[in-house]
């Protein structure tokens, strides 16, 4: 028999050097189990958690999206020129003209249609004398519609060598090199809508009756309580003062067939004749 491997004093075998006798070197590998190694119950619970975790940041993703979304819009409207102002256009000015208009409201070019101030521009265009009010909208993506509404002339007042024109509230809104054809005249020395005088014409002129106003040429106030009339035909109606304005006016009227050169009716429970 072969005398079989050499052993030290532990017992361990030995190599031909006298040294330990080792055996092959072993080598680990990873190796993915397959699926039918992990217990079904064990491949449901994860499946659940993945699904739980699913629904958890679901909501959080949409918001963000969301918000994303918003930040761009927000960006694209009030931040870029995409939706700025290109077109001022202007409806019912007749006494003002589209740049007068554009002039007042102020609204630069370019400027985001979302930021301006609709009512703050609409005040300004307002300002403009024979402006009564102006309302301004949005057209998208880049226009600014505003409609003028203007004053109507009730009566014109000599000023010097020019005319001015009133509307039912008094102001002044329009001045002319001649009087206005239609607008009765009215003598005052200070017209506007604070002063009496002012005030106290209009009150006579509201209450005339579709007779008087057509015969009529000039309202002359020289105070309070001395309004008078004069009609085309040379007469004169003595008014008085603005009191009891319908009743004068239905007596004058119901005269004015009277041969007379003055109507008093100041007094319109008793009226004389001149």
């Amino acid at each position: 028999m072969s005398p079989g491997p050499a052993r030290g004093r532990t017992g361990r075998a030995t190599g031909a050097d006298g040294g330990p006798r080792r055996g092959p070197a072993r080598r680990w590998q990873l190796v993915r189990a397959g699926s039918d190694a992990v217990p079904a119950s064990t491949r449901r619970f994860m499946a659940r958690a993945r699904q739980r975790r699913m629904r958890a940041a679901l909501p959080w993703a949409v918001l963000a999206g969301v918000l994303v979304l918003a930040a761009l819009v927000a960006w694209t409207v009030l931040g870029s020129g995409l939706f700025g102002v290109r077109e001022v256009r202007v409806e019912g000015a007749r006494l003002v003209t589209p740049v007068e208009v554009r002039d007042a409201a102020a609204v630069p070019d370019g400027v985001p249609l979302a930021r301006v101030d609709l009512a703050a521009t609409a005040r300004r265009i307002g300002g403009l004398p024979p402006v009564e009010r102006a309302t301004v909208r949005r057209d998208w993506p880049g226009t600014l519609v505003v409609t003028v509404v203007e004053r109507t002339g009730v009566a014109a007042v000599p000023r010097d060598d020019r005319f001015v024109v009133l509307d039912a509230s008094g102001v002044v809104f329009r001045e002319l090199p001649r009087a206005p054809q239609g607008l009765p005249l009215v003598r005052l020395a200070t017209p506007g809508p604070d002063d009496p005088g002012t005030r106290a014409a209009l009150q006579v002129l509201a209450v005339l009756t579709p007779q008087l106003r057509a015969v009529l040429v000039e309202v002359g106030v020289e105070g309070l309580a001395r309004i008078g009339l004069r009609l085309r035909d040379g007469r004169t109606v003595v008014w008085g003062d603005a009191t009891r304005g319908e009743d004068k006016a239905r007596v004058a009227t119901a005269l004015l067939g009277r041969k007379a050169d003055t109507i008093d009716v100041s007094a319109p429970d008793v009226v004389t004749f001149r």
